[in-house]
């Protein structure tokens, strides 16, 4: 488990796969930027225990208000998150988001994080920048919501940008240390996992 100001990160389980496609399911949960999926619970398992590297993103006092994941594309790791309507805009998923670039370039070889967001994401997209991810550009209609194709920003940071964020900081905010253990992740299959940045879902 990850522990910083706001928020803790834990490794999902089987027990929290029933909340999970509850989630996935709401329309409000994954907002209007990606429509809601239709899944059984033992094919989430597979995504959630063996597709992806997942967490669940929980207050201090344990409620679990969201999800984080990540999955490989070589060299590069692709994340994806949301959050429960009624937490959004209050910085938990700042926090989230970097606590997971944090845990990925300090415990994995990888050079470049990704994420994609719908264009009219846009409390996502201040997110992204605000952690230190660069917009790259549009990706057109590569997405499919609500009967059509839409166009997506694609966001990175590389290994050197996060290294640089980190030395230019007077003291690690956020930088993990201490409290947390690495977290077996099995090889990823890319193509199960939904493209959850595209919820709306203001951090």
């Amino acid at each position: 488990m990850f522990e910083v100001e706001k928020v803790n990160l834990r490794a999902a389980d089987r027990s929290d796969v029933p909340l999970i496609k509850e989630w996935w399911s709401d329309r409000k949960y994954m907002g209007e930027h990606q429509d809601p999926l239709t899944i059984s619970e033992e094919k989430l398992e597979e995504i959630m225990l063996q597709g992806t590297m997942f967490f669940i993103i929980e207050k201090k006092d344990r409620t679990r208000i969201g999800h984080i994941n990540s999955w490989t594309r070589g060299k590069t790791r692709e994340i994806g998150y949301a959050l429960v309507p009624s937490e959004r805009g209050k910085g938990y998923g700042t926090e989230a988001i970097q606590i997971m670039l944090d845990y990925l370039f300090l415990n994995t070889d990888v050079i470049r994080i990704q994420v994609s967001t719908v264009i009219g994401n846009l409390p996502s997209q201040r997110v992204l920048e605000k952690v230190g991810f660069t917009r790259e550009g549009p990706m057109r209609k590569a997405s499919y919501v609500g009967g059509e194709y839409r166009d997506m920003y694609l966001y990175s940071i590389l290994r050197e940008e996060w290294e640089d964020k980190k030395a230019s900081k007077s003291r690690g905010d956020l930088f993990l240390t201490g409290r947390s253990q690495p977290i077996p992740c099995k090889p990823q299959k890319s193509s199960l996992v939904p493209l959850s940045a595209q919820c709306e879902s203001q951090p």
